[in-house]
């Protein structure tokens, strides 16, 4: 661990995490990649095991990153596991999609907060990843509307007082509608992608903050709104 500057990416895996993992390693960060699978251009890799027990998930995740980092600190947390599913309250799957979106974005959030109020140096970032349409009502897709509106809260929470992080910490939400992913592009072919928020303009904004440049205020839920090409940030009242 000679590198001075530290970043845990929780989903290092996935689409958005993996990007995340290429930029600041290119930056001359060392990254730990949380995930399911492991991603080998992160230093280290903690492996998630499933289960249906979100105290089981804690605590192997939690034991797992203490190992790993021991008595060192890290600059920044940035959570960005998550996905999709849809259905309204008529579906037959609604029970078993909000329980896949409930796992994949608030129980992820959940943790990356207890790691960040543990291992994030004092004026550490910690990143959660919401979205924009679950700012209101989601009919057609009710578990994952009811999953980013938990985690909206909890960066709101992060921002009070007596939260847990460390002083100084910031916790920011982004807020997207589509992350152009490979996958999307994949599932929607006839999309228009020039409403897509590209990846590198959210791993760019990542990396500013995570170096406090420009960072926004604790406890930002901060909308990522793409249109014509052009992705402009705006933070939801």
């Amino acid at each position: 661990m000679a590198s001075t500057n530290r970043v845990i990416v929780y989903g290092g895996r996935g689409a958005l995490g993996s990007v995340c993992v290429q930029h600041f390693k290119s930056k001359g960060w060392w990254v730990a990649n949380i995930d399911m699978t492991a991603n080998e251009e992160a230093n280290e890799n903690v492996i998630v095991k499933a289960t249906n027990c979100l105290n089981e998930q804690a605590e192997q995740v939690m034991t797992e990153v203490g190992q790993v980092l021991g008595e060192q600190k890290v600059d920044a947390i940035l959570c960005v596991a998550g996905g999709w599913a849809g259905g309204n309250c008529a579906s037959k799957d609604l029970f078993k999609n909000i329980d896949l979106v409930w796992k994949q974005s608030v129980w992820t959030s959940a943790i990356s907060s207890q790691l960040a109020a543990k291992h994030l140096k004092p004026g550490g970032l910690l990143t959660l990843t919401g979205a924009k349409p679950a700012l209101k009502g989601t009919g057609g897709m009710v578990g994952y509307g009811m999953a980013k509106a938990a985690v909206h809260q909890l960066c709101q929470s992060l921002a009070c007082k007596n939260s847990g992080l460390p002083s100084e910490a910031s916790a920011v939400a982004i807020l997207p509608v589509t992350l152009d992913t490979p996958m999307n592009r994949k599932f929607m072919p006839d999309a228009d992608v020039s409403s897509w928020t590209p990846l590198l303009y959210v791993v760019e904004l990542f990396f500013s903050w995570a170096s406090r440049v420009d960072r926004p205020a604790s406890g930002t839920l901060l909308q990522l709104v793409t249109s014509g090409g052009q992705t402009e940030a705006v933070a939801a009242l």
